[in-house]
C-alpha cells in the first residue's frame, strides 16, 4: 500500500460518483419493475437494457470505492486506474443502456411510456454526473483515454 506525500482532495470526485450511483439506483429499481408488471414483464429492450445496466452499475459502485479509498490516504497507481478505467466503462455501457431505453419507451403501453421516460430522465442525470465527474479528474491532471489497454474485461 502507497500513501500520497501530500493529500490529495477527492472529495468533489466522490460527490459526482456519488450522485451518478444514486440516480443509477432509480433506473436499476424502476427498470427492474418492470418484469414485476405483468403488461410490461415482456417488454422488448428490457434485457437487453440489463445486460448493459448491470455492469454499468458495478462500475460505478468500484469507482466510487476507489475514489473513497484515495480520499482515506491510500494510493497506487492502479487505485486510479481502476478508478479512471470504472469511470470510462461505465459510460461507454450508458450508451447501451440509453439506447435500449429508447426501444423499452417506442414498445410500451400508452400508459407505461411516462413511466419509461422518467427513468431515461434519471439514467441521463447518471450520466451527466459521471461525465462531471470525468471532466474533473481530466482537469486534476489524470489521463482519462486508453486506460482500459490492459485489460479484455475492461474492469
Amino acid at each position: 500500500m502507497y500513501y500520497y506525500p501530500y493529500r490529495q482532495d477527492w472529495a468533489s470526485v466522490i460527490e459526482l460518483l456519488d450522485q451518478s450511483l444514486y440516480a443509477e439506483k432509480m433506473v436499476c429499481s424502476m427498470s427492474t419493475q418492470l418484469f414485476h408488471i405483468p403488461t410490461t414483464q415482456n417488454l422488448e429492450g428490457n434485457p437487453e437494457m440489463h445486460e448493459h445496466l448491470v455492469p454499468a452499475s458495478y462500475h460505478r459502485v468500484t469507482a466510487v470505492g476507489s475514489a473513497q479509498r484515495l480520499q482515506n490516504g491510500e494510493y497506487h497507481d492502479s487505485i486510479i486506474n481502476t478508478l479512471i478505467s470504472c469511470v470510462n466503462s461505465a459510460l461507454r455501457e450508458d450508451q447501451e443502456v440509453m439506447k435500449w431505453l429508447d426501444v423499452m419507451r417506442d414498445n410500451a403501453p400508452n400508459e407505461f411510456k411516462p413511466f419509461i421516460q422518467n427513468i431515461i430522465s434519471w439514467q441521463q442525470q447518471t450520466e451527466q454526473s459521471m461525465s462531471s465527474a470525468q471532466q474533473l479528474l481530466r482537469q486534476m491532471g489524470f489521463e482519462i483515454q486508453n486506460q482500459n489497454q490492459y485489460s479484455q474485461y475492461a474492469y
